[in-house]
């Protein structure tokens, strides 16, 4: 009789956000988290497919009650955090944003079996790029701005626990207005987007999850 076959415990995801997780106008596997899975599972890295805490338009305290309706919400091995381009949106304050966010980002770690090395945070890509951007009215160069404002926050809240942060603005800005690049809706981004997006994730969730 041959010895059992040594398997690989799966590792469990979850990631929390807003229609930018949950993949507004994509189908289920072409969603980030989705993506970032299927390429870490690629390169052996046994990652389940995410549990997904996440709904169009929420804003930080959005998500925060959410995750208090999604109970039970068990630990994982690895979760992420994508959040806050509503609270700009609506204009509201930085400082919300910003404490919103660390609390927030507690929660992240305490999912992770309180461990900040397995958080991963995405920023807030520029929605003022898109098609729907410039039919908005609204002007491009504030967008940006308040969205840098934002992004700051997050990154120094990250910084100050030990938090992966990925900057996906950049490559929004650079690519987040071509046809290809959008929905029907032109404001949320397709599938090719979210490729570009798990491109920069992929680096940190593969450091991260050896650790």
């Amino acid at each position: 009789m041959s010895p059992p076959r040594e398997t690989t415990p799966t590792l469990s995801y979850l990631a929390l956000g807003d229609s930018y997780t949950i993949g507004e106008g994509v189908a289920p596997a072409d969603r980030w988290p989705a993506q970032l899975a299927a390429r870490l599972r690629d390169e052996g890295v046994a990652l389940a497919d995410p549990r997904i805490i996440a709904t169009t338009g929420w804003t930080t305290d959005e998500l925060d009650a959410g995750i208090d309706a999604a109970q039970p919400v068990h630990e994982a091995d690895f979760v992420s955090l994508l959040i806050g381009v509503n609270n700009q949106y609506r204009g509201r304050p930085l400082d919300d944003y910003r404490a919103q966010f660390a609390a927030l980002l507690e929660r992240a770690i305490g999912f992770a079996h309180g461990r900040a090395d397995r958080v991963l945070v995405l920023s807030i890509p520029d929605w003022g790029v898109t098609r729907f951007g410039a039919q908005s009215g609204r002007d491009p160069a504030t967008i940006a701005r308040e969205l840098d404002a934002c992004n700051a926050a997050a990154q120094a809240t990250c910084d100050a626990r030990g938090v992966a942060f990925v900057d996906i603005t950049a490559v929004s800005r650079a690519q987040g207005g071509a046809d290809a690049m959008l929905v029907d809706d032109g404001l949320h981004p397709s599938r090719a987007m979210y490729a570009l997006w798990t491109d920069a994730a992929l680096p940190a969730a593969r450091r991260l999850l050896a650790r």
